[in-house]
């Protein structure tokens, strides 16, 4: 079963990574459900934290012990803390775990982390907005490499706006290649374009039981 890592922090934003929570780790409409996805909550300690929606949550392991392996995922929601110097343990990880072909995925205020290290000075990325990036990440010069989308993808790292879970789902599903395309065509097209008949088309995408 591949590990799906959520870094859990203060103030995280409970609703940008729920998609991409709910399918991975249920397999409903995975092209193998046996290959759901196990779900570990880490931090930089084992401190419960406070969601922005006022959940507690409690990290099974620190970052210390994420042991990634190919075709896994970090996960890094959107919260208001990520610029906190506490935090910079995780974002000094993510060129390692990249090199070790873990899939990294960053959503809203986690790219600002990442601009703020530097770590999207030379490759294409998105946030919410360029303008915020320079705003809040004075070292970032990245702003060449920017790109006005819902959601980037270079190599295995994803980047994506605050504005565009079902877009950033979509890309981690797509770079996992844990759907088949009819699946991830007719999902999308439900949870942007909310009509029945892909709702029908993903039932109809799936491997009879």
């Amino acid at each position: 079963m591949p590990t799906l890592y959520l870094y859990i922090l203060d103030t995280l934003s409970d609703w940008e990574t729920g998609h991409a929570l709910g399918e991975l780790h249920s397999g409903r409409y995975l092209k193998d459900p046996s290959l759901k996805y196990d779900v570990v909550l880490c931090g930089k300690s084992l401190d419960t934290i406070t969601t922005m929606g006022g959940l507690k949550l409690t990290p099974g392991i620190t970052i210390e012990n994420i042991r990634a392996k190919k075709g896994d995922l970090l996960l890094l929601p959107g919260a208001d803390t990520w610029l906190d110097p506490a935090h910079a343990s995780i974002i000094n990880m993510v060129d390692t775990l990249l090199e070790q072909e873990m899939v990294v995925a960053a959503i809203c205020g986690a790219t600002l982390g990442l601009a703020n290290a530097g770590l999207l000075d030379n490759r294409p990325h998105t946030s919410n907005d360029p303008e915020a990036l320079k705003m809040f990440c004075p070292g970032y010069k990245g702003e060449q490499f920017y790109r006005t989308e819902p959601t980037v993808t270079d190599g295995n790292l994803i980047t994506a706006s605050g504005l565009a879970p079902v877009e950033f789902a979509c890309s981690i599903f797509r770079k996992l290649d844990a759907m088949n395309p009819a699946t991830l065509d007719a999902w999308y097209g439900l949870f942007t374009l909310r009509k029945p008949e892909f709702f029908y088309a993903l039932m109809a995408s799936l491997p009879s039981q």
